[in-house]
């Protein structure tokens, strides 16, 4: 079991997550549904493994903050599961068995998820902005007005941005 977080802020974190305990559970069932495996992880899972990542984060500036963090940290969830679930897919040293098409389409799923996560990544290191206005806009389902508000931009900087940002992943993945 983690730590618990400074005792300061335990009570305050608590409270924020207990407020907007519905809304994370939107996020958590539209992640899963993304990630193409819902049956992998629940969605209480998946809040409880985000709850244990944001609990030691610094303080959130807003309502919009907490919730673009923990849609950024469900992704990062759903995104490590992918690489666990492909690492026990390669056998660790076993014969190979022969699979069949479901099998091959869980797989599939797994590599789409982990792919989709290193392009953020990529991206992020190119232009960190976009990469939160993916995180915004897609995982976090923000409007383009949330999430100026989030990163203190313009709503038309947002449109353009992102149009920018699906643009460049469109490329990264297809490439791949």
């Amino acid at each position: 079991m983690a730590d618990p977080p400074p005792s300061g802020r335990s009570a305050g974190f608590d409270a924020l997550t207990a407020s907007l305990y519905e809304q994370l559970r939107r996020i958590a069932h539209r992640e899963r549904g993304r990630a193409g495996r819902p049956e992998t992880l629940q969605t209480t899972v998946l809040i409880n493994e985000s709850y244990i990542k944001l609990r030691d984060a610094p303080g959130f500036e807003s309502r919009e903050h907490f919730l673009g963090t923990a849609a950024t940290a469900m992704r990062h969830v759903l995104v490590d599961a992918a690489r666990a679930r492909l690492s026990q897919k390669r056998g660790s040293g076993q014969r190979a068995v022969q699979l069949d098409e479901s099998t091959d389409a869980a797989a599939s799923d797994d590599i789409d998820v982990v792919r989709v996560g290193e392009a953020l990544e990529d991206l992020a290191k190119l232009d960190p902005r976009l990469a939160r206005i993916v995180e915004c806009r897609f995982f976090a389902g923000y409007s383009e007005e949330e999430t100026g508000r989030i990163l203190g931009i313009s709503d038309r900087t947002v449109r353009r941005d992102w149009v920018q940002a699906k643009a460049w992943l469109y490329k990264e993945l297809s490439e791949a």
